[in-house]
């Protein structure tokens, strides 16, 4: 009798809100694809920033002499790579949970409650890790 072997992903169940259209096997490769694009793009930014910002360092150091707006800009510029840097990690490790749980079959339940997330809002935010009500509630801390 032969065989068939079937996809990762293909094998993947992904939850769903009531209402909602269960997810295609092509749904599930795109969004975990979408996941590991997201991260490699996040990565490479996280690259960009940090060399911006050692670039930032290395120009910055002597304030001797300095005119002090040219001081303050230079410290305001260096404040807002830090801080367009963190964020983008932040998002990196947003995406590296994802697509942990992705893997791990977790993908799609929120963290907070367990319900479905919901494909409408994994399909917008891949990241999502909490459902609407949570992620509300969340905020409103």
């Amino acid at each position: 009798m032969p065989t068939t072997k079937k996809s990762a992903e293909a094998q993947v169940v992904l939850p769903v809100l009531e209402g909602e259209e269960p997810w295609t096997p092509e749904e599930v490769a795109e969004q975990r694809a979408e996941l590991v694009d997201e991260l490699e793009r996040a990565d490479k930014r996280i690259e960009q920033a940090e060399a911006e910002l050692a670039a930032l360092m290395r120009g910055g150091t002597d304030g001797a002499g300095r005119d002090p707006v040219d001081v303050g800009s230079s410290n305001f510029e260096r404040d807002q790579e830090l801080s367009l840097a963190q964020n983008v990690r932040e998002m990196a490790e947003q995406a590296r949970l994802a697509l942990h749980l992705f893997d791990t079959g977790e993908y799609g339940y929120c963290e907070v409650c367990g319900k479905a997330i919901g494909k409408g809002r994994l399909q917008v935010f891949p990241r999502a890790t909490l459902c609407v009500t949570c992620k509300q509630r969340e905020e409103r801390r």
